[in-house]
């Protein structure tokens, strides 16, 4: 192959608040590790900050995913270091020489689009994991986000959605216009909680589980975003009712304490299980009955289609996103947010019903194709050459890159 005919490389920034055990976090860092490294080498910035829910920085240097670290990148407002961050993110893109800024959460969507334009990035995407305007927003927090959602947009070339209710949110809230948006789902590497050669006996033995009790199973942050008391309330009800009845709670974060207070105050020790940070969710689903998820608000969770590939009915509050995955009496049912007792409802419907359980199971998994790490990367790389033509940076040569930046800071 002669050196005209290969296709010129494309320098990927993704860019985003805290690289936090989370579902904008994961992928961003699985479009890093699974694009094509020579036509997109790509790389992460993103804050300090970390937390009680775990941290993916390891995770990135075991998948070799070069992430660079600006500590006055951080997720509360403060005026004086996000006009710090902005300056130096832009410094740092303008240095980078990077053809494509791809920017992911609210914080960082922000920044990282002024930051952009500012260093002349001839191509800008951004990521909408669920909009900041969550409820119980004062109203003053809400006129000002909206304010800077229609600012960026303006300065986006794509604004990539998870889940179609983002779409109709945004635009129904006049944030940019329709050609913008596109639909690309926060994919999953399927086989590795598809082919999982574990038996279910196996897997509830090593968490000290029933082998032959009613399991539900969660996978998720104990933060308020995802309502775990709620969880809790619900399976209170299907306790009583279901003698042998188990919950499994996968996952770390801030309301850890208040949760291990209402499991003592409900009478539930023994029955519910908090597990904490996991590296092995894959194995840990094969213990399951039924997974659920009681959030207040989502994007898309990528636990649906986890849960989906394990071939697992789902229970789950009608969050946005909620809808594009789970069809309710074909893979799972919805309920409204916050009504525990519907849940438990759902919950106990499932328990007394295993056919059921396992008809939902297989409706999951058929679905599971449109919710792949490979497609997503193959929409990913379609979007970025499409722009990056439309921009006339494909007949021009590859830019030079910098030299690396030290990890400790940019």
């Amino acid at each position: 192959m002669s050196p005209s005919s290969v296709p010129r490389s494309l320098r990927v920034l993704n860019v985003i608040t805290r690289m936090i055990v989370g579902g904008a976090q994961e992928t961003a860092l699985l479009s890093c590790a699974l694009l094509d490294r020579h036509r997109f080498p790509s790389e992460i910035l993103t804050g300090a900050e970390t937390g009680s829910e775990g941290e993916l920085h390891t995770e990135a240097l075991v998948r070799h995913v070069v992430i660079h670290v600006e500590p006055n990148l951080v997720r509360r407002f403060d005026l004086v270091r996000d006009l710090i961050a902005m300056l130096k993110l832009a410094r740092f893109m303008k240095r980078g020489r990077y053809d494509i800024v791809h920017t992911h959460s609210s914080k960082a969507g922000v920044l990282g689009r002024l930051a952009a334009r500012l260093a002349g990035v001839r191509v800008v995407v951004h990521t909408v994991h669920g909009w900041a305007f969550v409820p119980g927003l004062r109203r003053s927090l809400f006129l000002l986000y909206l304010a800077l959602e229609r600012l960026c947009a303006r300065l986006s070339d794509r604004i990539i959605v998870v889940a179609e209710t983002d779409r109709e949110e945004g635009l129904a809230l006049k944030i940019g216009r329709p050609a913008q948006y596109q639909l690309i789902r926060s994919g999953i590497e399927i086989e590795a909680y598809r082919d999982v050669a574990l038996e279910r006996v196996v897997a509830r033995a090593r968490l000290g589980l029933p082998g032959d009790a009613f399991v539900v199973g969660s996978v998720a942050r104990l933060s308020p975003q995802k309502a775990p008391l709620d969880l809790v309330m619900a399976f209170e009800r299907v306790a009583r009712a279901e003698g042998i009845a188990h919950l499994v709670l996968v996952g770390d974060g801030p309301l850890r304490g208040e949760v291990e207070s209402a499991v003592e105050r409900l009478g539930l020790t023994g029955r519910v299980h908090l597990l904490g940070l996991r590296r092995d969710v894959p194995e840990l689903l094969r213990a399951f009955d039924v997974f659920a998820l009681a959030s207040r608000w989502e994007g898309l969770p990528r636990v649906f289609s986890q849960a989906m590939a394990a071939g697992l009915p789902i229970v789950a509050t009608r969050v946005d996103g909620a809808s594009d995955a789970i069809t309710p009496g074909e893979n799972g049912w919805l309920v409204e947010v916050g009504d525990a007792a519907a849940l438990a409802d759902r919950l106990l419907a499932l328990a007394q019903d295993p056919a059921a359980r396992q008809r939902m199971g297989e409706g999951g998994r058929r679905r599971t194709d449109e919710f792949s790490a490979r497609l997503m990367v193959e929409q990913l790389a379609e979007l970025y050459e499409g722009l990056a033509a439309q921009k006339g940076l494909l007949d021009r040569p590859a830019s030079t890159a910098s030299q690396p930046i030290p990890r400790a800071g940019v």
